[in-house]
């Protein structure tokens, strides 16, 4: 199933000037706009979040703009540097996010995540990365995901806030009840609809389109096709002059898994040689499928490390063959390269002498490509005393930390994030319970070790300054273990509620 996502940029001018000034860019609470100039006549080409909450609009005269807001600061728009910025942006998002990526002019960008957004763990969290990142930069970014280019650039723009991701059913009626601005049609196509008397979407979807064609053209009919998925919509990939590519065109269209595998294992040969005649090797590879019918399919792989081993390499984007659709055939394929690095290579250890190490990564890309990179991973320590936080979530291949745990006392092999409350029966603060009651099962205690008193981080949180918890090692009737703890120190109210938890089972 086809899922596009449109990346729509509303203060793009304005974020691209701040950005460009650095550490001179105006503060955040003054509101900026920048000018475009048409012979004798200015206009507002574009507005920061504080001059639209002042009520200023793109296309305002810059006089109407200057009596609204004394304080107003404008500075000449740059066309042309809004364009290459944008195209930066682009590439950027190609690399990090999918192979087919395109620039919607002047303030968004076309990204197809089919196939793509498992990788980061789903649609909602690959919207909250890329808007996370953007507006960690100064960017501001809304975000739709929808099954057609239409559908995506028309909700990203009138609808979502900041994002937000529908399916083709719960699409329509949201789609229907847009204004007829939302279907990328000309402004003099627009106003004439109005006169008419055209506000919505849905109106026009339900008039015969011969009239509407005889005198507006088929721009309309085209693009209400396009916003609810009744044609194809080629579009221009966006593409860096440093990629790595090779390219495949066929002289009859091709659609056999069998086929498409033969070819894909020359393509990755050809490839494989150019990344050594520049001694890189590849993170990530993108192979791009053109269809007769317009329609593009792709597959994203990554490695955990830098590879230009053509077999391992080919077995990655075989494995994926069964995610493509070709339709009626395929007349072209683009395999790429996006992210790479240097090969190092280590000299092989002696049999004689050493045992050689395992390899393992080979393992972790076919299970990150199939599962996910964001599910796939190893915990590393972390100096804390606190249990949850001594812990942390690292890439599978990340190189060994010098950070440790403690071995002053034993620590469990699952530890529940949050501890899950209980009822105990205990006798004086320093001893530990004789029973408790967990998931509605009484547990009495046979054995138990402790108390080992943990004390808050008080440098991190001012709560903290006076927390006290109080851990012991239990075991039941049964024979099973547990980490229990008490909030507090039994005594003092500020040290804690003086509530139990279980925090962790012992294997």
């Amino acid at each position: 199933m086809r899922r596009v996502a449109s990346l729509y940029l509303p203060n793009w001018p304005t974020d691209r000037l701040r950005r460009s000034l650095g550490a001179t860019a105006l503060p955040p609470d003054v509101p900026l706009a920048v000018i475009a100039r048409g012979g004798s006549k200015r206009t507002v080409a574009g507005v920061d979040a504080e001059a639209r909450a002042r009520g200023l609009s793109v296309g305002m005269a810059v006089s109407m703009a200057n009596a609204l807001v004394a304080d107003l600061v404008t500075r000449d728009a740059n066309i042309d540097a809004d364009a290459e910025a944008l195209e930066r942006l682009a590439i950027w998002a190609l690399r990090r996010y999918s192979p087919i990526v395109a620039i919607d002019a002047p303030d968004g960008v076309m990204i197809d995540i089919s196939g793509a957004a498992h990788l980061v763990g789903g649609e909602d969290p690959w919207m909250a990365d890329i808007t996370g990142r953007l507006g960690a930069v100064g960017i501001s970014a809304h975000v739709a995901i929808a099954a057609t280019y239409g559908a995506a650039h028309a909700l990203a723009r009138c609808v979502a806030n900041p994002t937000m991701a529908v399916d083709s059913e719960n699409a329509l009626p949201m789609l229907r009840s847009l204004p007829v601005a939302a279907l990328r049609i000309g402004p003099a196509i627009i106003e004439g609809l109005r006169r008419l008397g055209f506000d919505r979407v849905g109106e026009l979807a339900d008039t015969p389109r011969a009239p509407l064609a005889l005198r507006f053209g088929s721009d309309i009919g085209r693009r209400l096709d396009q916003m609810f998925g009744d044609a194809s919509e080629p579009f221009e990939l966006v593409s860096s002059p440093e990629l790595i590519h090779v390219i495949r065109a066929f002289a009859e269209p091709i659609a056999a898994a069998e086929t498409i595998a033969r070819y894909i294992a020359q393509l990755v040969s050809q490839l494989c040689e150019r990344l050594d005649a520049k001694a890189l090797g590849a993170r990530k590879l993108d192979l791009v499928f053109f269809r007769v019918d317009s329609e593009l399919q792709a597959i994203r792989v990554g490695t955990a490390k830098p590879v230009r081993d053509a077999k391992r390499l080919t077995r990655l984007l075989c494995d994926r063959i069964e995610t493509v659709s070709p339709g009626f055939g395929i007349e072209r394929m683009i395999l790429a390269a996006p992210a790479t690095e240097p090969l190092s290579y280590k000299a092989v250890a002696s049999n004689l002498v050493d045992a050689p190490a395992a390899d393992v990564s080979d393992l972790v890309d076919i299970l990150a490509n199939r599962i996910g990179s964001g599910r796939l991973y190893r915990f590393a320590s972390v100096q804390s005393d606190v249990p949850e936080r001594s812990l942390r979530r690292v890439a599978a291949m990340a190189p060994p930390t010098s950070a440790s745990w403690s071995d002053a006392w034993p620590r469990p092999s699952r530890l529940f994030d949050p501890p899950e409350p209980i009822e105990t029966v205990a006798l004086l603060p320093d001893h530990p319970p004789a029973a408790f009651t967990w998931r509605g099962v009484r547990r009495r205690i046979r054995r138990a070790d402790g108390p080992e008193r943990l004390f808050g981080e008080w440098w991190k949180r001012d709560s903290e300054t006076a927390s006290v918890r109080d851990y012991f090692q239990v075991e039941d009737d049964a024979g099973e273990r547990f980490w229990l703890f008490r909030a507090g120190d039994g005594e003092d109210p500020a040290t804690g509620s003086q509530r139990w938890y279980v925090h962790g089972i012992f294997a």
